[in-house]
């Protein structure tokens, strides 16, 4: 029986990496001859950072009904719980270990405990690259992420882009790249080329009522969706700015906005968030490359702004896993106007409900959105353009058909199929 251990957040964790774990793992517990393992962070980054993490408040339970088993064990913030993490891992003997690399700054514990594990394991290290540049840009981020992930025997990207940030990152290693999961024979490292699979943990309700939950929320006959995190770097100041167009031509359009702000989670009331906020503010100006904090970054206000309380419904909160479903099926097409872009969670969920997406055309968007065919792209920081695009799509809507297409191939299903042909 194949043994496979998924390290990352587990499910009681909030955002995309967790979901994104959450759902390999059961994917490759759906194969009876497989046996499939969480092994979670306690605590994933410094405890100086201003944040809540965990959801505490979804009911449902992603893995029920599976065999999954679970540890919560590795403590960023105690060295010792990393090396407690390895052995750990060791004693489930596994065949492969599949570390999904989301950050830079937890290269420290996830380097020391890959590196254990390559010297006493006989394990696949396997890291799943969510990003190798990281977007914030700080002056420390290449040497984490080169500690980081540096003893994969098997890497897997999500884009060309990602490819080539690796190749560049270690200018004397040898790279095999495919896209079938076929391992090298040579010295040579394989890099298998897959895509961000569309999310399965969230379906539509066929029986929701779509026109009574608009009619609660306030929604006009079209719907722009923004859903997620609410950070700089996913453009959503850029988004509001183009949709003031847009409603200033059109009286039938509304821009539903669903996410919590990023650095808004802690009561900032409380002494103990306020220590916080200043630590970590120090050291943002210490390492970030462009020196700004995103802790002030508060783009809801342009809504008061810009006078557009009528057309812009905000949902400033986590939204629980059991109403996701809600929020895209009143909706007609997904705004991902980011100022950067790797492979994206919400990218996937909106395609689980075959929504089509506007994008900006940055990162790895134009390797996955067909203008004019499951969604339209916008110039980068381009106002005017992006209030077209939304414009384009109210004029000439793209049929959900072309967005099933699309999204045929990026299965979980064949992900699994390319990371276990070895």
């Amino acid at each position: 029986m194949p043994k496979i251990v998924c390290f990352g957040p587990g499910p009681k964790f909030k955002g995309g990496i967790s979901n994104y774990n959450t759902s390999l793992a059961k994917t490759l517990d759906k194969n009876p001859e497989n046996e499939v393992h969480i092994v979670s962070w306690t605590n994933q980054y410094p405890s100086i950072i201003p944040r809540e993490f965990v959801d505490k408040s979804s009911q449902s339970d992603f893995l029920e009904g599976t065999r999954i088993q679970v540890k919560y064990i590795t403590n960023y913030n105690n060295p010792l719980s990393w090396r407690q993490t390895a052995r750990y891992i060791k004693s489930l003997n596994p065949d492969k270990v599949i570390f999904q690399w989301a950050i830079s700054i937890q290269g420290l514990p996830m380097g020391s405990i890959a590196n254990w594990l390559k010297k006493y394991s006989t394990a696949e290290i396997i890291f799943d690259l969510h990003f190798v540049v990281q977007k914030e840009g700080s002056t420390i981020d290449e040497r984490f992420t080169k500690l980081g992930i540096k003893h994969a025997d098997t890497y897997i990207a999500h884009a060309y882009k990602t490819v080539d940030e690796l190749k560049a990152i270690y200018p004397n290693r040898s790279f095999s790249v495919n896209e079938d999961g076929t391992r090298s024979d040579t010295d040579s490292t394989t890099v298998i080329k897959l895509f961000h699979p569309v999310y399965d943990l969230y379906q539509p309700d066929p029986s929701f009522d779509i026109n009574g939950f608009k009619k609660e929320l306030g929604l006009k006959e079209n719907v722009f969706l923004y859903f997620g995190f609410i950070r700089k770097y996913k453009g959503l100041h850029n988004a509001i700015k183009a949709f003031k167009k847009v409603a200033e031509k059109r009286d039938d359009v509304s821009f539903l906005i669903c996410g919590e702000e990023f650095w808004a989670t802690l009561d900032t009331s409380k002494l103990s968030t306020k220590i916080k906020r200043g630590l970590f503010g120090i050291a943002q100006k210490l390492l970030l490359k462009n020196k700004e904090s995103e802790q002030d970054y508060r783009p809801l206000k342009l809504v008061q702004e810009f006078g557009l309380e009528d057309s812009i419904i905000v949902k400033n909160e986590f939204i629980p896993n059991e109403d996701v479903h809600k929020y895209f099926q009143v909706a007609d097409c997904s705004i991902l106007y980011y100022l950067t872009a790797t492979p994206s969670g919400v990218e996937s969920l909106t395609y689980n409900f075959e929504l089509p997406i506007l994008a900006t055309r940055v990162g790895h968007f134009p390797e996955t959105i067909k203008d004019g065919f499951n969604g339209y792209l916008a110039e980068s920081e381009d106002i005017d353009s992006m209030a077209e695009q939304m414009i384009r799509f109210l004029d000439y809507p793209l049929p959900r058909e072309n967005v099933r297409e699309s999204a045929s191939e990026m299965s979980w299903d064949n992900y699994v199929s390319a990371i276990l042909n070895d």
